[in-house]
């Protein structure tokens, strides 16, 4: 499998990081946090408690779109993480790259509140769930996505996505 961006989507607290760490070294290939490609305007704004809004993200979005196709010019397997909330917000990351695969970690209100209640010393607060939730457009039927539900070990998480990664290649 090279050449392809898999994408790891979902709303805060459905394990993106953790599983896209683990799923990189799984199918060995490059691990990329979309969170550190965030534009510095980005990172004071949330750092100061502000939550971005569709104009703050593109910058953000355009760079994966960017690390996305460097990765299929140069060959190469990249797992990104990346919210992807919204539909167009994959459609810019999809823009202009063939081999994009969104890995959708799908959970349930319950099973991701208690993960944020759960979580220590972290920015995302419980009250920012219902946020999340809201701005989700379910990914199911676009293109090259595939859903792994989080009611899982992290492990098992990774197993699904690698087996299903492996399908579709």
């Amino acid at each position: 499998m090279t050449g392809k961006s898999i994408i790891v989507m979902g709303v805060c607290a459905c394990g993106k990081s953790s599983v896209g760490e683990q799923l990189a070294n799984v199918i060995n290939a490059k691990f990329i946090d979309g969170d550190d490609l965030h534009p510095k305007a980005n990172i004071i704004k949330m750092a100061s408690g502000e939550p971005l809004n569709d104009d703050d993200r593109a910058p953000w979005l355009e760079r994966i779109r960017d690390a996305a196709f460097s990765v299929e010019q140069k060959n190469e397997t990249a797992v990104i993480v990346c919210s992807a909330l919204k539909k167009n917000y994959r459609e810019q990351i999809r823009d202009g790259n063939n081999q994009v695969i969104f890995l959708y970690l799908e959970g349930s209100y319950e099973l991701i509140l208690n993960r944020i209640n759960a979580r220590k010393g972290h920015f995302m607060k419980p009250g920012m769930v219902d946020s999340q939730f809201s701005t989700l457009e379910d990914p199911s039927g676009e293109p090259n996505v595939i859903t792994v539900n989080i009611d899982n070990t992290i492990a098992g998480i990774v197993e699904q996505a690698a087996q299903k990664l492996t399908s579709l290649a």
